[in-house]
């Protein structure tokens, strides 16, 4: 008779199996870690999305129509990629440690970053013009 209490009787759902692919249980700290990490690209993602509303809602009286608009919609777009970066890069990090395979590249850090820089460099101008 098997045990449901025994490791090798517990079995993960079948939409768990199709996206890790397999392999070994990790360490729970690094797989703890990884969460940790994605729940901290969310929070960036928020505050983007955050940005995007305020620019919008709050600067009608600082920024021109289309500069304001642009602003938003760049912080906007950013924080919906970074989430959905955030989602696909903590599966990619989960795989590799499933199988011991190299970690993956961090796509996500330079969309930040090109990002960033656009919406700095949009506000740079207008300071500066003003």
């Amino acid at each position: 008779m098997s045990d449901p209490q025994d490791p090798a009787e517990r079995r993960r759902g079948a939409l768990s199996e199709r996206l890790l692919r397999g392999g070994a249980e990790p360490d729970p700290r690094f797989t703890l870690a990884n969460e940790r990490t994605f729940l901290a690209w969310i929070r960036t993602s928020l505050a983007f999305l955050a940005g995007g509303i305020a620019v919008e809602a709050f600067t009608g009286d600082i920024f021109d129509v289309a500069v304001r608009t642009f602003l938003a919609v760049v912080l906007l777009l950013l924080g919906m990629l970074l989430s959905a970066g955030a989602a696909v890069r903590w599966l990619n990090v989960e795989r590799s440690m499933r199988h011991s395979a190299p970690l993956p590249l961090p796509l996500i850090a330079p969309l930040v970053a090109v990002g960033g820089a656009i919406a700095s460099g949009v506000l740079v101008v207008v300071v500066l013009t003003q």
